[in-house]
């Protein structure tokens, strides 16, 4: 029997329609895997449901010695989020992205926010790490703005955050990308913990990012193999054309 290519996302208990759904997936620096883990701890959320397809690795998580898919959704109080414990193949990006909006249009969520980085060749040299927005209609935009998100005017966004915007347009469905400066290649705690101060901001939570920042070396290691699985991957999309954006973009 051949592969199947469908993904489907199989839900292991109720989930509530008008939720608000974050969405953190490997990318440059972890950004988004580091704060969507962190945010799931943090509001004790509870899995709701997995991605299950034939498309990824034959890789399972084990949680209290019982199997579990690398790519989850959790959820709580309103908040659902969606995070990755694999690097993502690069040729199933397309095919995930859609399953999960489509699963999002099915769910009306409300909002949709993809936290991740934007790559700087000068991380190493930044004190305090900004936070740039990009959204899929006028409406998220403006909400940005509002709380004080630098828009990224003109440039290009490369990866699983530019594919949920996009979709997210074609199904209307409001959704703001949230991007921190980040290192191309290196886990970036600090980065993550901007872009959660970010969207506590923008949707009132009130998730603590001091533990994320002191145990900040911690996480850089335990997330290195990783981070090399996710480069290689990032790699084959030409990730590095972002690059250009900060220093020749943005505004």
């Amino acid at each position: 029997m051949g592969i199947n290519n469908e993904i489907k996302i199989v839900e292991i208990r109720d989930i509530s329609e008008g939720l608000t759904v974050v969405c953190g997936l490997p990318d440059v620096g972890l950004v988004g895997v580091i704060a969507a883990t962190h945010i799931i701890s943090k509001l004790n959320l509870r899995e709701a449901a997995y991605v299950e397809t034939d498309l990824f690795p034959p890789v399972i998580i084990l949680e209290g010695g019982l199997p579990k898919s690398p790519v989850r959704i959790f959820e709580g109080g309103g908040i659902a989020v969606l995070t990755s414990e694999i690097a993502i193949p690069s040729d199933t990006l397309y095919p995930l992205v859609r399953s999960i909006v489509d699963w999002v249009w099915r769910k009306k969520a409300e909002k949709v926010f993809v936290l991740s980085g934007i790559p700087v060749p000068n991380r190493h040299e930044i004190e305090k790490v900004r936070v740039f927005g990009a959204a899929s209609d006028e409406n998220m935009l403006k909400t940005l703005k509002d709380n004080e998100v630098e828009i990224i005017e003109r440039g290009f966004i490369v990866g699983p955050q530019a594919l949920i915007l996009k979709y997210c347009m074609d199904k209307k469905i409001p959704a703001a990308a949230l991007l921190a400066e980040t290192f191309y290649n290196y886990p970036d705690p600090e980065a993550s913990s901007m872009v959660i101060q970010t969207l506590n901001r923008i949707i009132n939570i009130n998730v603590d990012v001091s533990e994320l920042i002191e145990r900040g070396e911690e996480v850089r290691l335990a997330m290195r193999d990783m981070m090399r699985r996710t480069q290689a991957e990032l790699a084959k999309i030409k990730k590095s054309h972002e690059y250009d954006v900060p220093s020749f973009y943005i505004r």
